[in-house]
């Protein structure tokens, strides 16, 4: 088997059911998890309408590229959202999920040859997928800690000088995972400055770019970024998904749009990786990028939680409103984050996932330390009975 196989950490969740292994929460709570970012507002019901009458297609072999209809309605989205013209044909491509395109890229994107450039940036803390990415495209992580003092901005001095000239590949998450944090035109600037002088090229991870709180005030993407700058797309990726944005997690669909060059070298290596999308999810997926009703639903339904849930929190836990997702990057009490997740399953049958699962010891600190996550995705009732619980609990030990 292949060796790197060996520098894989558990994923988080493997370590949360190891942490609470022995552990028997109170059985007269009901349970509410609010540790894994995953979206359970029902999907809407024309997008299944559009998968079930995208059944006929499973009698054909599917393109890896995607149909144009699909690739128009994707490019149509991006002009509507981004204020960008993409070509269908050459700058956008549909994938089986941002999860599944985030870990490909870095196989096609990183040059593993002896001399190759072989460094991959990371956000510390992080979607663990990039670092997974790397080491199994034979590559090092090398983990930019995201930190409150410099509003967990990646803040590109912190990379020593000699390593730009090793790095293939740079991960940017924004609005950001865990921290809900947006990047600036002027972090743009810097980092596209950055990729024009080195030659790396850029993933820009923007899966939770449609949950913000503030209709009409969607935050900035790379894209738009880019046109703003007046730089072109040159060695930028972006990932988008429709799992968030219009819950539909077990669809498994998504999309990458940019650098011409860089979606023609994607696009072969998706040919011999077997991505194609079934026509049948290609048809819902057209019907998902193509409406916005149900993304507007989507997002008052988030801004009421926190809404609700921020007020009831601000005096047990220490937070920052992000500025966008379905987030909370909380400083706990104490701030030992596996001992309060463990404490608060067990006492309150709340399940929050511990920061340092979501990061790694990097320039001396492991930045998740002290941390939780808190994934409001959950209904309303369930997140204002849990931020209940977490007062009682931190209440309790204090």
């Amino acid at each position: 088997m292949n060796p790197r196989l060996d520098q894989l950490h558990p994923y988080p969740f493997q370590r949360l059911r190891e942490l609470f292994a022995g552990v028997t929460p109170n059985p007269e709570l009901r349970p509410v998890n609010l540790s894994i970012g995953e979206p359970r507002h029902p999907t809407p019901q024309f997008i299944k309408d559009a998968l079930v009458a995208g059944l006929d297609g499973l009698a054909n072999y599917p393109i890896t590229q995607g149909s144009d209809a699909l690739r128009e309605a994707i490019s149509g989205w991006a002009a509507r959202r981004y204020g960008v013209t993409l070509d269908p044909a050459t700058e956008v491509l549909p994938v089986n999920g941002s999860r599944e395109a985030l870990f490909a890229f870095a196989q096609a994107a990183v040059d593993s040859s002896r001399h190759g450039r072989r460094t991959v940036i990371s956000p510390n803390p992080f979607y663990q997928i990039y670092e997974g990415a790397a080491l199994l495209a034979g590559a090092r992580p090398f983990f930019l800690n995201t930190l409150p003092e410099n509003g967990f901005r990646m803040d590109w001095s912190r990379v020593p000088e000699d390593l730009w000239e090793t790095i293939s590949l740079v991960y940017v998450c924004s609005p950001g995972n865990p921290t809900g944090k947006v990047m600036s035109l002027s972090d743009w600037k810097a980092l596209f400055e950055l990729s024009d002088r080195h030659g790396f090229v850029i993933a820009a991870d923007e899966c939770y770019s449609e949950i913000y709180f503030e209709e009409g005030s969607p935050p900035l993407g790379a894209l738009t970024a880019a046109r703003q700058l007046g730089r072109g797309y040159r060695n930028l990726a972006v990932f988008n998904s429709l799992s968030k944005r219009s819950n539909v997690p077990g669809l498994r669909s998504g999309m990458v749009a940019g650098d011409a060059e860089v979606m023609k070298k994607f696009l072969l290596y998706r040919t011999y990786h077997g991505s194609a999308m079934s026509p049948a999810v290609q048809a819902a997926s057209a019907a998902a990028w193509n409406d916005e009703t149900h993304v507007v639903e989507n997002r008052r339904q988030y801004a009421a939680k926190f809404a609700a849930v921020m007020p009831l929190l601000k005096d047990a836990l220490a937070f920052d409103a992000p500025d966008a997702a379905f987030y909370l990057w909380a400083r706990v009490p104490g701030g030992d984050d596996t001992a309060f997740a463990r404490g608060l399953y067990e006492k309150q049958h709340v399940t929050v996932l511990p920061g340092s699962y979501l990061a790694r010891d990097a320039a001396g600190a492991n930045p998740g330390k002290g941390f939780v996550r808190i994934a409001l995705v959950d209904s309303l009732d369930a997140c204002v009975e849990a931020a209940g619980r977490i007062v009682r609990f931190v209440g309790e030990a204090a």
